[in-house]
């Protein structure tokens, strides 16, 4: 580990302890890794500069529209090769909340989490992407036992 020194006002220190603490982190380090893990891995997506991500996108929606499920499932059977899993919960009589896990290059992950958001019917839809890198520059390997595979890195 290197070793910083940064000067703030008292005034952003006291909310940064707040925060530290609010969030359970054990140091003002920890919480500083962190803020700089998510503004390095936001300004890497959004100046494209990353290939390749990992997301998961949330929804709710109520299943009394008959047409909804449907339709959210022929969306991801038309991106099978993004999806990696989807979890389907029942919140109460009229409402389910659906988590789906994206990998992928960025932009189709994007274009894709963005048309499910979109749809008609889609409340409370959020999406969280977070760049990787390909190991072993996307060629990917495999252990002796024939299951090839690439690993996806974190980029920060």
């Amino acid at each position: 580990m290197e070793r910083i020194t940064i000067s703030i006002e008292p005034e952003l220190a006291a909310i940064l302890d707040q925060l530290t603490e609010k969030h359970g982190y054990t140091s003002r380090s920890e919480a500083m890794r962190d803020l700089i893990r998510g503004w390095h891995s936001q300004d890497a997506l959004r100046q494209n500069e990353s290939s390749h991500c990992i997301a998961h996108i949330g929804y709710v929606y109520n299943h009394h529209d008959r047409t909804m499920a449907e339709r959210m499932a022929n969306i991801q059977h038309d991106h099978h090769d993004l999806t990696v899993s989807s979890m389907h919960v029942h919140l109460d009589h009229d409402h389910c909340l659906e988590v789906a896990f994206l990998k992928g290059p960025t932009k189709e992950v994007r274009q894709f989490a963005n048309r499910l958001v979109a749809q008609t019917g889609v409340r409370h839809g959020s999406v969280n992407i977070v760049p990787v890198h390909l190991a072993l520059g996307g060629e990917g390997h495999d252990h002796g036992n024939g299951a090839y595979h690439v690993h996806l890195q974190p980029a920060s």
